[in-house]
């Protein structure tokens, strides 16, 4: 199970945007280039280091770090509704789609801590 949660989660983080990449290809942006600001928001996986300890297997991200965190997650949403700009756009439909394949990791982790 261990194995399929891992595969699962960094097939969301690096294979399942490159599809949205796909989708958003814009005028401006080759879907290289998505792909690219997509990965790019992983670096808010950056609150990991101060937390207490970095790593904890059985820890969700969504809700403890404060890049993960609610707030954070709705300030996402706003900036992708409310903003004209494709560049913001990208980075908040990046964001979002982290949280989210994080809260799945989270998810996981539960149905197995259940068994």
């Amino acid at each position: 199970m261990i194995y399929l949660q891992a595969l699962i989660h960094y097939a969301m983080h690096f294979g399942v945007i490159y599809f949205f990449a796909i989708k958003f290809k814009h005028a401006n942006f080759s879907a290289f280039k998505i792909y690219l600001i997509f990965l790019s928001t992983m670096l808010i996986d950056i609150d990991h280091l101060w937390a207490t300890p970095i790593f904890q297997a059985d820890r969700c991200s969504f809700g403890y770090h404060t890049f993960h965190s609610l707030y954070a997650f709705l300030i996402y949403i706003l900036i992708y509704f409310l903003t004209k700009s494709s560049w913001l756009k990208l980075i908040s439909f990046g964001l979002i789609f982290h949280l989210i394949t994080d809260e799945v990791d989270c998810l996981m982790t539960m149905m197995k801590n259940s068994i």
